[in-house]
């Protein structure tokens, strides 16, 4: 089974970060969970909180690693 990694632009995806998507000055994608689910629930990672299971980490000039399963746009 091979697992497909999205690059979703603008990583900081709640990392640390406490603020509103629109609030943000740089593109961001948004989160493959919260677009199935019509909903703003789900990060990527809460600083000391928690991890989402598709999280795969971040590649230089921040890329979002993510391995949702299904295809995305």
């Amino acid at each position: 089974m091979s697992i497909t990694i999205h690059k979703l632009k603008g990583a900081n995806k709640d990392i640390g970060l406490a603020t509103l998507p629109e609030n943000i000055g740089w593109m961001q994608d948004p989160c493959p969970c919260n677009t199935a689910e019509d909903t703003r629930e789900h990060h990527c990672a809460v600083k000391n909180t928690s991890i989402c299971p598709y999280f795969r980490g971040v590649e230089y000039l921040d890329k979002l690693l993510c391995s949702y399963p299904e295809k995305l746009n």
